[in-house]
């Protein structure tokens, strides 16, 4: 494997492995897997009283590249590493001079740069440079349709099931923050009943606020059944809930869909696996509500309703539209969708 397809797990478990790089370079715009690293070699490569010599936090506002080589260049004191952690990395100007050090880094030295929100030129001497000695990361952004997939394998580290309506309603809900959704998850967790191991849509209800029967996933279903009651008690439910359920929330929940629906059109094999293969999805039980979709919508309709939510949004952002509310927008997009 090529020290650019690492993943965020291959350089964790390295890590759990004790084999220590001299540079991490962290980069990207999603946070999540950024400070999951940096996190895991600050807590675990040092024990309590090594830190107290051999730990270094400085922040990107407060540094030069100058600083950050000097503190790199100190030998351990009582200890076979030094670590030092640079947090806010994309504030400091001049990066590329980061190169002197990587000529000859110093291997006691464990020096990780976390670069949130923006990523290297890899085009630039100083990725190449990065990648010789050390490790370049790209944390990217996971698309929503990954969300669910994301979900299960995290729960399932923490030995806890999550039933896949559950997951849904909290994908739809937070969508994809990842560090806010750990969050969550994490508070999901702590708010089990003892013994239970298995979270259920009644738990998220409790203990997230997300109706089980009113929200985008229940929204999304009543659309792919063509259940046109089901459709607009939840309508109802948004108008009188607006701050838990925006308006703009569900019109990109839906365009995602049916965008996607679009897609699976073009699927060569249009069973589970190779719809879940065509649309990107980790899980094919995923992929069961736009097979579905695919029996009461054709192609034609598909087309349409992506241009009505795109109109739609145009509406809820003021554009030819002088009076009506959210909650009129989204029943004449529902009114469209259905008929």
């Amino acid at each position: 494997m090529t020290k650019q397809e690492l993943t965020c797990d291959d350089i964790l478990k390295e890590l759990g492995a004790k084999q220590y790089r001299p540079v991490y370079y962290l980069m990207g715009e999603e946070s999540y897997y950024i400070d999951l690293i940096a996190d895991y070699i600050t807590n675990n490569v040092l024990n309590e009283t090594e830190k107290e010599f051999n730990l270094t936090v400085v922040y990107g506002a407060d540094v030069d590249v100058a600083t950050v080589i000097n503190a790199a260049k100190r030998y351990p004191m009582m200890s076979e590493h030094q670590v030092v952690v640079v947090k806010e990395a994309q504030a400091i100007r001049n990066m590329e001079e980061l190169s002197y050090y990587l000529q000859k880094p110093l291997l006691s030295t464990i020096l990780v740069i976390c670069h949130k929100h923006g990523t290297l030129d890899r085009r630039k001497k100083l990725a190449a440079e990065i990648e010789k000695v050390g490790v370049l990361f790209e944390s990217k952004k996971i698309k929503e349709a990954q969300l669910p997939a994301f979900i299960s394998s995290y729960m399932k580290r923490k030995g806890v099931d999550m039933e896949p309506k559950a997951t849904a309603m909290l994908a739809d809900f937070v969508g994809s923050d990842l560090s806010r959704l750990t969050g969550e998850l994490e508070k999901l967790i702590i708010t089990l009943p003892a013994g239970q191991r298995r979270v259920t849509p009644e738990q998220i209800e409790k203990n997230i606020g997300i109706s089980k029967d009113y929200n985008n996933f229940e929204l999304r279903s009543a659309l792919v059944e063509k259940d046109i009651l089901k459709a607009n008690k939840i309508i109802k439910y948004f108008e009188e809930n607006p701050k838990t359920n925006p308006i703009q929330m569900t019109l990109s929940l839906l365009f995602n869909f049916y965008s996607n629906l679009m897609l699976a059109y073009y699927a060569p094999d249009k069973s589970e696996q190779g719809v879940a293969n065509m649309l990107g999805l980790k899980t094919t039980w995923q992929a069961k509500d736009y097979i579905a979709a695919m029996r009461k919508y054709t192609g034609v309709k598909t087309m349409q309703i992506v241009g009505e939510i795109r109109y739609a949004d145009a509406k809820s952002k003021g554009v030819k539209n002088s009076s009506m509310t959210d909650g009129d927008i989204l029943r004449e997009l529902v009114f469209n969708i259905l008929h």
